[in-house]
């Protein structure tokens, strides 16, 4: 493999690369690691500013039975708040290993749930079949979970971990012996692998400037679109109707732009028109933009700046302006949806951006004006890329209907007490748990809360139990 890649040849020396690696990965799973047939899962990650590789070895009876592996973007809160040296500590890695945890071993136990009612049915029915020894809970969730790093709220983790294990589980972090070698392993394993996709990253970009290109060609633009922006809607008839700007520069996400809008024009009351929706995003997207860009000189038009102050932000950051309209504007829909939106263009003079609507039915392309839609080769890389902006928007737009939806249906008692604001509410939750078991707790319990005075706190007793 070294006399290879002297030798510039990279491709041969990448699949001797990847064969001994498989040979490793075989070596290991017939080793045998521990001696007191030891059941345990061992979690290493290994991070960089935007993306963290995960891997986890499986040890049952004191031999490696398997071992997974996923690269993930870091997203929100779990992105590092500064860049973090190599060989430092990164806080962020406590939640994203809590998240994880939580996630993981909850999906697993739901489809061990859903297999065993598989096998039973095929009992129930007379199906002679081979048992597949399924295992109980306790195989999924072992005894022993060995992590690298421990969760941000690692007692709640183990004790949700232990609720669906049924018995007690051991989470910490291995500090000699063979575990703390085998986790070493683990970690090294991580950091091989987010390596490995960075470099299948750099490859990936001759796909991308290809589909850029045939959307170029399709949809006869001057250039290829670098900056992309989609638009979706989400609500629940009628209620909590909100929507999602996502922005793909260079064919990948740039999620420092993202817009999150409260719908207020064209729903309210139990009432949404999707059309009249597009149409409201759309001009909150634009107007202040082409008003910016109008005020200033020639020279600066390049620079102009957007902003809204009803549009959320997924960072906590102060909220960031777009520097430039994108090349490309797709909005979520069909005809209907795509003629609202360049109604909105036609009023505010926006000439400079292409727009479209991707209709999710046969995945048609609406350009404004046209009485057919564009078709794009199903398996043609444009039309993937396409999808994959559009199925961001309605992820991101999903995921703020839930989070309003949520805020709506939690108000809490808590809420009508005066005097107690969001950060001591905050407080009493998080230090009691639940509002049922603060109901449960004395005055003076509740007194003991940081910024909790005596006084304060009779109010929220007295509240309470009225």
């Amino acid at each position: 493999m070294q006399e290879a890649s002297e030798a510039l040849e990279f491709e041969r020396a990448a699949r001797l690369r990847d064969d001994l690696e498989a040979i490793n990965k075989i070596m290991e799973q017939q080793a045998v690691v521990f001696t007191d047939s030891t059941d345990a899962d061992l979690i290493a990650f290994h991070t960089d500013e935007l993306e963290a590789a995960v891997q986890i070895f499986h040890v049952r009876d004191g031999r490696i039975r398997g071992q997974r592996g996923w690269v993930v973007e870091r997203m929100g809160d779990q992105a590092p708040l500064e860049k973090v040296d190599e060989g430092e500590d990164d806080p962020a890695l406590a939640l994203l290993m809590q998240n994880f945890l939580i996630q993981f071993y909850g999906d697993a136990v739901e489809r061990e749930k859903i297999e065993a009612e598989e096998d039973a049915a095929l009992q129930r029915r007379g199906v002679d079949q081979e048992s597949r020894a399924m295992p109980r809970q306790g195989k999924v969730i072992p005894r022993e979970i060995l992590v690298h790093t421990m969760p941000e709220e690692s007692d709640e983790v183990v004790k949700l971990l232990e609720d669906l294990r049924g018995s007690q589980v051991d989470l910490r972090v291995p500090q000699r012996g063979d575990k703390r070698a085998l986790m070493e392993t683990v970690e090294k394993n991580a950091k091989d692998a987010l390596r490995q996709h960075k470099l299948k990253r750099v490859g990936d970009l001759t796909a991308r400037s290809a589909a850029l290109q045939d959307i170029q060609d399709a949809l006869g633009m001057e250039t290829a679109p670098l900056r992309i922006e989609c638009t979706d809607i989400s609500h629940i008839q009628g209620t909590d109707v909100v929507a999602s700007l996502v922005v793909f520069e260079d064919g990948v996400p740039r999620k420092s732009d993202y817009r999150r809008y409260r719908i207020k024009e064209a729903a309210g009351d139990g009432r949404s028109d999707d059309v009249g929706s597009i149409a409201e995003v759309t001009r909150r997207r634009f107007k202040r933009h082409h008003e910016d860009k109008l005020a200033l000189p020639d020279e600066e038009a390049e620079a102009s700046n957007f902003a809204d102050e009803n549009v959320i932000e997924e960072t906590t950051d102060v909220a960031r302006k777009f520097a430039y309209p994108p090349q490309l504007f797709i909005v979520d829909g069909g005809a209907p949806q795509v003629a609202a939106a360049q109604k909105v263009f036609d009023e505010l003079g926006i000439v400079d951006v292409t727009l479209v609507g991707l209709a999710k039915r046969l995945e048609e392309i609406w350009v404004p004006g046209d009485d057919e839609p564009v078709i794009l080769p199903r398996n043609s890389q444009a039309l993937y890329l396409l999808q994959q902006i559009r199925d961001e928007a309605h992820r991101f737009a999903i995921s703020y209907h839930r989070q309003q939806r949520s805020k709506r249906m939690r108000s809490s008692v808590l809420d009508s007490i005066p005097g107690l604001g969001p950060t001591r509410r905050t407080d009493l939750v998080k230090h009691f748990g639940s509002v049922k078991k603060l109901k449960e707790a004395s005055q003076e319990e509740i007194a003991e809360v940081k910024g909790i005075g005596p006084k304060m706190a009779e109010t929220i007793f007295e509240h309470l139990h009225a």
